[in-house]
């Protein structure tokens, strides 16, 4: 099979990313974006707001902005992108990473070419990635080849990818430019964006699933002693409900559980429907409620939660007290299953290894 489109690693370094794309394409909330993963990455970055068109595009950066904790430098008053720009570059000159955010239109119109152009000159930015929407599929490639001819730029990022849009079009238009896909946005939130890799966005697309993705989301919600101390109690056999609500708080730190299923192989996602799903994460939800109002004693020993602590807890919980009787009694079978796995010889050397653990004769 032919992979779409090439793809191709942004650099750690610092630097100066355009952005631009038309209106409506997600180039705002992409800035942020990227803010976030260059500040994962360990580099400190800030925004320049140099959209002197589009009503309240400033306060929207500027809220974005404080969403992340990045600086964002703007002017309001000022209807001259390029001083903007000059003056953003000067302000930010600490920032490793210095993202401009520039003005969109419906259409790419001769000021817009102009305008982006300036900039261009002005900031000598070492990328200019263009921005396309997933939805419009093929009319990605008409927007790609416009903005090329116009200002050459170097990357691509395709946005809203995920909704009902598999993005197969997009970024088939998109590779008749010659231009790199480097990153795609998968969500709303801040964290939502992922670098491009072909194969497993192929994989993603055939429903193959992407553990890899699914193994670096985990990388950074995960707290490695809490997951090595729990390892351990499976291992031993012991599992109390604050283990449980550790894996759940691991779980739901995730993102959107329709999220995580869709990067599980071999069609998981379709074996639950949305509703299915949405109902799983708000049980996951309610259960953490109720067990935020049970005593550490209860935490550790469940089995002395009977009727008079079961209202008590449901009381507290602002839950009733057949919710609370569905915890213990999804408790009981999740450890039931951690019983089963600790007895099994195999699958215990094989997380004994893989954690690096010594057989200290468990």
């Amino acid at each position: 099979m032919k992979i779409i489109g090439t793809s191709k690693e942004i650099k750690l370094k610092k630097q100066v990313i355009m952005m631009i794309g038309l209106y409506g394409q997600g180039k705002t909330t992409t800035c942020a974006k990227l803010a976030k993963y260059f500040q994962k990455k360990g580099l400190k970055p800030g925004l320049i707001a140099s959209d002197v068109h589009r009503p309240a595009a400033y306060d929207q950066l500027t809220q974005l902005g404080e969403t992340v904790n990045v600086p964002v430098y703007g002017d309001p008053k000022e209807k001259n992108a390029v001083r903007i720009v000059k003056d953003g570059l000067k302000a930010l000159k600490e920032c490793d990473v210095i993202i401009i955010d520039t003005s969109g239109r419906h259409a790419l119109e001769p000021e817009l070419i102009d305008e982006m152009q300036k900039i261009s000159k002005a900031a000598k930015p070492d990328e200019k990635l263009l921005i396309v929407d997933a939805t419009i599929g093929q009319q990605a490639g008409v927007q790609a080849k416009a903005f090329n001819d116009a200002i050459n730029i170097t990357g691509v990022v395709i946005s809203k990818l995920d909704g009902s849009a598999k993005g197969g079009g997009a970024l088939s238009a998109v590779s008749t430019t010659k231009a790199p896909v480097i990153f795609i946005g998968t969500g709303e939130k801040v964290e939502d964006i992922e670098s491009f890799d072909p194969k497993r966005f192929i994989s993603r697309m055939l429903g193959m699933g992407d553990l890899q993705a699914l193994l670096e989301k985990a990388e950074e919600v995960v707290d490695k002693e809490k997951a090595e101390k729990t390892a351990r109690k499976i291992m031993s056999g012991k599992f109390t409900l604050k283990d449980m609500y550790e894996q759940m708080d691991m779980l739901t730190g995730m993102g959107p559980l329709k999220k995580i299923v869709d990067m599980l192989p071999f069609g998981m996602s379709g074996k639950l429907s949305d509703d299915k799903m949405e109902e799983t994460q708000e049980k996951l939800k309610k259960f953490k409620i109720i067990m935020d109002s049970m005593t550490d004693e209860e935490m550790e020993n469940p089995s002395i939660v009977k009727t008079s602590r079961v209202k008590r807890i449901a009381l507290g919980s602002g839950c009733e007290s057949k919710d609370v009787k569905a915890l213990l009694k999804y408790y009981n079978m999740s450890k039931k299953a951690v019983k089963g796995f600790a007895g099994n010889r195999r699958m215990k050397k094989s997380l004994m290894k893989s954690l690096k653990f010594a057989d200290a004769g468990m």
